[in-house]
């Protein structure tokens, strides 16, 4: 008994048992030349469905070239390395950077500069996985000068306080302070 016929309780239709089982037919060419039109028929009705679902796609494709130097966003996969970036979930960020393209390896791949805390990302990307980087004057951020002690360490301290509050619990008061 075969696996088909133990799964399903019958005999296995394959192209030769296209004829009702248990009837006696004389198979000949013509058996053969209807099975190669339906191959033919599914291959043609296959490759008419890969050239549209080619032609949706290529309506949302753009070129993109970059040239070493320019500055890019690095697509984050949602998949591994988004909590290399913080924020985790529906938040996440989509794009990091501006990171700086090195080198052109190909029409389509592209080595980019990555900063030492994403040193374990692999540093090159397809160019569908980057995102040209417009100069914003917005985008650069002015640092206030940190003062490090020897040990490499800094001293936070609240730059002015916002608000007071005290809530009495039970036997104790806690009292909150909002800084900036």
């Amino acid at each position: 008994m075969a696996p088909f016929e133990a799964l399903y309780g019958k005999k296995c239709r394959s192209p030769i048992h296209w004829s009702e089982v248990g009837e006696r037919v004389a198979l000949g060419p013509n058996v053969v030349r209807e099975a190669e039109e339906k191959v033919s028929l599914a291959r043609q009705r296959l490759a008419t469905a890969q050239s549209r679902q080619k032609s949706y796609a290529d309506k949302r494709r753009r070129e993109l070239e970059f040239v070493v130097g320019d500055r890019v966003f690095v697509k984050v996969s949602p998949m591994r390395g988004v909590r290399h970036f913080g924020v985790r979930g529906k938040l996440s960020p989509r794009y990091v950077g501006p990171f700086e393209v090195l080198e052109r390896i190909d029409a389509v791949v592209y080595k980019v500069a990555l900063p030492p805390r994403l040193a374990r990302l692999h540093d090159v990307f397809h160019v569908s996985n980057l995102r040209k980087y417009i100069r914003n004057s917005t985008h650069v951020l002015e640092y206030e000068p940190v003062e490090l002690r020897e040990d490499m360490s800094y001293e936070k301290y609240p730059v002015c306080v916002l608000n007071r509050e005290e809530r009495k619990l039970r036997s104790c008061t806690i009292s909150y302070v909002k800084v900036q």
